[in-house]
């Protein structure tokens, strides 16, 4: 970490706070340029089945994947230099991805991509915290999100300033503009100030970096079961991330990406800070259960809307996205934080990301991928809810609150404000 980092009697410089801002906004903004309206430019361009599922899980083989690439990079090079190599690799592959249409390739490409995106999720965080107090960070942060919801303008300048009327839906534009963004990024990245590599000389474990030393933590049957719960909830959250696109171009939205990204995320920005105040108010294992009650509303709201019609049950279920990922995911951070010994606690992490969002995305994806073979999108909404409801039900009939200790709010405080990187791991040797 850098020497000179602020304190909270010394506050950020600006010059220093705007380049971390920017960073953030285009890390997050870049990701949901594209990553929204890809299911619909793979069935214009007639990728589906077994292939279709693949690229859409892409995302979940980097996350199984990134922790390795973060660990190297904390030992070897500062993390600004790290960030901008993978920015811009990442930029030339996603400029590449939109003039390929042959699947496999294409899905190796997004493979590759993801290797450089997701490691981005920790090291924007390393580098913001490397900088700043830690009280400023949200404030820095939040640029994030703005950057998600402003991943929506793409759509208006197409529309406005080049004449598309049909806006980029079903095009390899947002591909060509999120690889751009992906390589300002890069030159952002240069001018940061420098971060030491925040692990160098500490010893390397693929089994750390991974967060495989949290596998003991299953011999617990409460948290055993919490990673149960974790995976079964993945199976229709992967239904919304990779397929929710194809299911508005299907019900006739058009501008998908301002539909589902900017809604949500606007939603989401507000939601997220209720999180400290229902832990506060009923405890985390509820906190989580209302959560899983946001999911099981999501897909009903789709559902009515498959059998009754009516935009308004979509907007439903999109604008709940806040409530699902920090009530749920933010509080099975916390949860974890608090059950996982402190010197495998960063590791624990790690691990619960390495089994959501890399597992649990995969086999969800390739699951409701096939089931969107056989099935009807209202029939596969109504398993999606009956999933929900069961994890719900679940959930509050065997989980207990189990834990001890007194850092629930240093816990909530530090899961908040790193929501978006849960995959950042610990570079310490758990011996």
């Amino acid at each position: 970490m850098a020497d000179d980092k602020p304190t909270a009697l010394e506050p950020i410089s600006v010059a220093i706070r705007i380049k971390l801002s920017a960073m953030m906004f285009l890390q997050f903004m870049l990701f949901a340029v594209f990553w929204v309206q890809l299911p619909g430019y793979l069935d214009k361009i007639g990728v589906a089945g077994v292939q279709k599922w693949l690229i859409m899980s892409s995302m979940g083989f980097g996350c199984m994947m990134s922790p390795i690439i973060g660990m190297i990079a904390d030992r070897h090079f500062s993390s600004q230099k790290v960030l901008m190599v993978l920015n811009a690799l990442g930029g030339l592959m996603l400029i590449g991805s939109a003039y390929v249409t042959e699947p496999m390739l294409l899905f190796l490409i997004m493979v590759i991509y993801m290797l450089t995106y997701m490691p981005t999720w920790s090291l924007t965080n390393t580098i913001a915290m490397a900088h700043s107090p830690a009280e400023k960070l949200p404030q820095i942060r939040v640029f994030g999100s703005i950057g998600w919801f402003a991943s929506g303008a793409f759509t208006w300048v197409a529309i406005n300033m080049i004449g598309m009327k049909d806006g980029i839906d079903g095009t390899n534009i947002p591909l060509i503009c999120a690889g751009v963004t992906c390589l300002v990024g890069a030159a952002v990245a240069m001018t940061l100030p420098d971060t030491p590599p925040p692990a160098k000389g500490k010893p390397a474990s693929v089994i750390d970096a991974l967060g495989l030393r949290a596998v003991t933590l299953l011999k617990d049957k409460n948290f055993a079961f919490f990673i149960f719960i974790s995976i079964l909830v993945m199976f229709p959250f992967a239904l919304y991330w990779s397929f929710l696109g194809s299911f508005l171009t299907a019900k006739g939205f058009g501008h998908v990406q301002t539909v589902m990204g900017n809604w949500g995320q606007f939603a989401e920005m507000f939601l997220m800070l209720l999180v400290p105040v229902a832990i506060a108010k009923v405890g985390i294992k509820w906190t989580m259960a209302l959560g899983l009650l946001a999911l099981l509303v999501r897909f009903a709201a789709f559902s009515m809307g498959e059998a009754f019609g009516g935009d308004i049950w979509i907007f439903a279920g999109i604008l709940v996205h806040g409530l699902i990922f920090g009530f749920f995911f933010v509080g099975g951070q916390i949860y974890v934080d608090k059950k996982a010994p402190e010197e495998i606690r960063g590791q624990a992490q790690g691990f619960i990301f390495l089994i959501t969002f890399g597992v649990g995305l995969v086999i969800g994806t390739f699951t409701f991928g096939k089931l969107l073979e056989l099935y009807s999108w209202a029939t596969v909404m109504q398993i999606a809810t009956a999933i929900s409801a069961v994890g719900l039900v679940l959930f509050m009939l065997i989980f207990k609150n189990d834990f001890g200790g007194s850092h629930v709010e240093a816990a909530t405080e530090a899961a908040i404000e790193e929501a978006p990187a849960a995959d950042e791991v610990a570079a310490d040797d758990a011996e």
